[in-house]
């Protein structure tokens, strides 16, 4: 029997279409770990062909052609970061810039992945945001629009120390503008900045040291699971949740903790002039914007707006002067308020990494303000 003439034509639209919906889905919700660039072209000619049944109700009826521009790239190359201006002069080219660095979630020196999340390394995209606006002559000064709770030691201190090498070469105002929450690691970086705004309702401190250790010991047993590690040296495994710590291992790990909790301390003391009360504020305790004003941890309380103005007074730049974010080119800024999504918007339903699976996940000193234990299976 011989197939109607109109019956191919019919079909190879909803074909197209099903095959251009799949792509679209695969590359805007199924990659996770960098930003992907969408360049150049993809014809689709020839005959397609569906495997299965396709069902639909009623009628499908397309008019015109389907022309699909996109990338399929699969190194999750991402571009470089470009100033994007968000409010001032169209004309920032040619007078003085206020640059705004986002800082928001876990301070870690890894990638942040998961769905949902732009899988940037936050100390290195640090970095690269201050090497532009090293680079960038007309810009005049500096906010960092802090949301965090904190983050690791060492990272908390690799980018404290590659803003004061920024503040050195530059010589510009930094100012930071605390917004939800500017606690452990991210108020030391707030600290090391010229003046400090919050919010009235952000949540500020932490200034403290933890390290996460569980006691996994009675629950492997209960699974018939012994751990019977080859090791040379005593206390190689300290802190291992395989096994209970030892006394000198745990006076060995808490004299760690109480070096870095000093070297937090210290440095607040010395740049807080008005922090005099210690005791009030360095054994990890939070507060809000206002009483972290009268303790002397921020300057005033203000919104991000008012954090601008000042960086601007403070340069000597006008109050028209142009503002500038530094995003990828998959990454909107339309307002000094736009967010890169680079933390997963699905967590771990578990509180805690399995042990042995995950090298990157043992544990790690943090300055970190930890309300939940969920938080450690960001590190």
């Amino acid at each position: 029997m011989s197939r109607p003439a109109d019956s191919r034509p019919k079909q190879q639209p909803v074909t197209s279409l099903l095959f251009v919906t799949a792509v679209l889905l695969f590359t805007f919700v199924g990659c996770g770990r960098r930003t992907l660039m969408h360049r150049g072209e993809m014809t689709v000619g020839g005959k397609m062909g569906v495997s299965g049944d396709v069902g639909f109700s009623g009628d499908v009826n397309m008019n015109g052609d389907i022309n699909t521009t996109m990338s399929m790239i699969t190194n999750n190359t991402a571009s470089r970061l470009a100033p994007v201006l968000v409010s001032g002069s169209t004309q920032s080219g040619t007078q003085a810039k206020v640059a705004v660095i986002d800082v928001d979630g876990l301070l870690l020196d890894k990638n942040i992945s998961g769905f949902g999340s732009m899988g940037e390394n936050p100390v290195a995209l640090f970095r690269e945001k201050l090497d532009a606006v090293r680079e960038d002559a007309n810009v005049t000064a500096l906010v960092l629009r802090i949301n965090s709770p904190g983050g690791g030691v060492t990272a908390s201190d690799m980018m404290c120390h590659e803003l004061e090498k920024l503040k050195t070469e530059r010589k510009m105002p930094v100012v930071a503008c605390l917004m939800d929450t500017g606690t452990g690691g991210a108020y030391y970086l707030a600290s090391h900045c010229d003046q400090v705004i919050s919010h009235p309702t952000t949540i500020v401190g932490g200034i403290g040291v933890i390290l996460n250790v569980y006691n996994l010991e009675d629950t492997m047993g209960s699974f018939n699971i012994l751990s019977t590690p080859v090791k040379s040296g005593e206390q190689i495994d300290a802190g291992t949740p395989e096994r209970t710590m030892a006394d000198e291992e745990l006076e060995m790990l808490q004299a760690i903790a109480d070096s870095f909790h000093l070297r937090f301390t210290d440095h607040i003391a010395r740049v807080r002039s008005k922090a005099t009360d210690a005791k009030s504020w360095s054994e990890g305790q939070v507060f809000s914007g206002q009483r972290a004003v009268e303790l002397g941890l921020v300057d005033r309380v203000g919104y991000l707006d008012d954090a601008i103005e000042l960086a601007q007074q403070m340069s000597g730049a006008t109050s028209d002067s142009g503002v500038v974010m530094y995003r990828r080119d998959n990454d909107r800024a339309y307002t000094p308020l736009d967010v890169t999504p680079n933390q997963p918007t699905m967590s771990s339903l578990l509180p805690i990494k399995m042990p042995g699976l995950d090298r990157s996940s043992m544990p790690t000193f943090l300055y970190l303000w930890q309300p939940e234990p969920s938080m450690s299976s960001g590190i």
